[in-house]
């Protein structure tokens, strides 16, 4: 039986593959965060907290509206990135390699948990809502955005997964942070009173093509799909699974448009 500690390593090892960084600016993703800050109203000296921030999603938006920002992801390599962006942004973030499950931060010190498809890919959600809670000062407040099951990406993960080895019992759906009614579940009894609103990112690639290879080359988890597949035979398979789904969008210019539907949860601390 795999345990949690090699979930963690192997979850880690995975986000460290491909580019994410050139995935992201392909697709204007981080515009994502800065939206979620904008939404959000951060400001000068609010204490902020990026969780599973990646090459800074939102930390970094968080910092030139003036707050005082970390971020915190599980993998080193994706920390390298983001300070590397931060330096271009002349912005300053302190960047701390930790587990959203275990938050190196004190408790009730922070104005602002933010997350962007960040901490809805850590293996246990009730032991994560619970840190995302007790982090946040009384009064705090809360942002996150996660992919909804039923939106493309949805059916994008869905296809990758079949692809890797399955996840352990313990291990919660990425998606299900994608889910009103699961994340309502999942902040009982922390305090925080979870709203929503879902929303849609336009994402734009120039062919079916072009969609497969940005994220079989740039996303981690997808790219070691695409290597596991083709050393068992697999890859025609997966190859085509994600060129069916892309060409579901195809415009009449050959171009793939996706209307990407995340979720957006907002809720403040009592």
């Amino acid at each position: 039986m795999q345990h949690l500690s090699e979930v963690k390593s192997a979850a880690r090892s995975a986000w460290a593959r491909g580019d994410y960084d050139a995935m992201m600016r392909a697709e204007n993703l981080y515009e994502v965060g800065a939206q979620l800050v904008r939404k959000l109203d951060i400001g000068a000296n609010q204490k902020v907290v990026d969780v599973a921030c990646g090459s800074g999603n939102a930390a970094i938006p968080a910092a030139q509206a003036g707050a005082r920002v970390t971020g915190v992801d599980l993998t080193p390599e994706m920390l390298e990135t983001a300070r590397a962006r931060a330096e271009e942004a002349g912005v300053t973030v302190e960047w701390v390699e930790g587990d959203a499950e275990d938050l190196p931060l004190p408790d009730a010190e922070v104005d602002v948990v933010l997350s962007t498809f960040g901490c809805m890919f850590a293996p246990r959600h009730e032991v994560v809502a619970d840190e995302l809670a007790r982090v946040l000062a009384p009064g705090g407040r809360l942002g996150l955005c996660a992919w909804t099951p039923d939106g493309v990406f949805g059916n994008f993960f869905r296809i990758v997964a079949g692809y890797l080895p399955p996840d352990p019992a313990f291990v919660d759906p990425p998606l299900a942070w994608g889910d009103e009614k699961q994340v309502r579940e999942l902040l009982e009894g922390t305090g925080l009173s979870p709203g929503f609103e879902r929303a849609i990112w336009e994402i734009t690639h120039s062919s079916v093509d072009a969609a497969v290879a940005c994220y079989t080359d740039n996303l981690g988890p997808v790219n070691l799909a695409s290597e596991l597949a083709a050393s068992e035979g697999r890859w025609p398979d997966l190859e085509a699974e994600l060129a069916d789904l892309f060409a579901r969008y195809r415009a009449p210019d050959g171009r793939v448009v996706l209307p990407a539907e995340y979720l957006v949860i907002t809720g403040q601390r009592r």
